[in-house]
């Protein structure tokens, strides 16, 4: 009976794709898209305490470095993902150790994440060989032929992508909680000043934790990159852009594992459906999405603090541990 509803889920996602239309197929790639960044993100503020307001930069590089070495030397980019995630996790890597060397945390941390990504914003806004404001384009494949080397194909493709990058990640963060390492970084959480009296070598854990962040998130940009065939630098590595990353960690659980696959999964639908609607009865009202989100994320610390996730748990299984 506990694996009834696992199964039965699985069996849902893998169906749903072939009995969906081309919208809600997209809605959904959409959303595994922001579950999975948001994991990352949870990683990093969920489970290590640091809080980043500028995920959109590592989103950002890996999607650059992956259309950007596509377009110019035709590289696969299960190749460059390699470079993709290690260019970026080394710039987590620095970021924190800048914000461990001079005593920057919490809020101004947070600061420095935006400073990094505004600063890439306006370095590719800049960068020609990148497109720079007219943006970079990805040729699209005739017929949109299967191409599994480069990554092309019809957005099903990209839907099962994404699914299978969720549950990985998923099972390899729920694996990394239980080593040393994941100890350390749920002590660093929890009390900072407690963890360094045990011994825990805090600037390696935030380190470790920053960079892991990073360089997972930018695996998502990349791919998405491909399904979008697209990138602006203004789109790309916009505030809002890191805002919506964080509402499905929020608004789900942070902390928790399934919280940013429930929120993504409930925000997102929700989010684009509204959008959808106004368009149909011809009604433009700018920045209706970000109300929106604003709205949810507000009901949610005023009604759910802990999030949509550890309160459903609660209420069906009690006080057991939340996943």
């Amino acid at each position: 009976m506990k694996l009834f509803l696992p199964v039965a889920l699985g069996l849902v996602a893998l169906l749903a794709p072939w009995v969906l239309d081309d919208y809600i197929l997209s809605i959904l790639i959409l959303s595994f898209y922001f579950a999975y960044v948001g994991q990352a993100w949870n990683l990093m503020m969920g489970y290590a305490g640091q809080l980043s307001l500028g995920h959109a930069l590592y989103v950002g590089l890996g999607a650059y470095i992956g259309a950007g070495l596509f377009v110019h030397f035709n590289l696969s980019p299960w190749l460059t993902a390699i470079l993709a995630f290690s260019l970026t996790a080394a710039l987590g890597a620095f970021m924190a150790w800048l914000g461990f060397r001079f005593a920057i945390k919490g809020v101004h941390f947070a600061l420095l994440t935006i400073a990094f990504a505004e600063c890439a914003r306006l370095i590719f806004e800049h960068w020609h060989y990148f497109g720079a404001t007219a943006g970079l384009f990805l040729p699209v494949k005739g017929g949109q032929a299967l191409d599994i080397v480069h990554l092309r194909g019809q957005p099903i493709v990209f839907y099962y992508l994404f699914l299978a990058m969720v549950v990985l990640l998923f099972l390899a963060i729920r694996k990394l909680l239980r080593t040393r390492l994941g100890y350390f970084m749920l002590a660093l959480r929890e009390d900072q000043q407690a963890a360094e009296s045990l011994g825990i070598p805090l600037l390696n854990v935030k380190i470790i934790a920053v960079a892991l962040s990073g360089g997972i998130a930018s695996l998502g940009g990349l791919v998405f990159a491909f399904y979008q065939n697209s990138l602006f630098p203004e789109q790309t590595f916009a505030m809002a852009r890191s805002i919506e990353f964080l509402m499905g960690p929020i608004v789900g659980g942070v902390g928790t594992l399934f919280g940013p696959i429930v929120g993504a999964l409930l925000l997102t639908p929700m989010g684009e459906g509204l959008a959808h609607l106004m368009d149909m009865f011809s009604v433009h009202v700018p920045g209706l999405k970000h109300l929106f989100y604003g709205t949810a994320m507000l009901s949610i610390m005023l009604f759910l603090p802990k999030g949509i996730w550890p309160t459903l748990h609660k209420r069906i299984k009690g006080n057991a541990h939340v996943l």
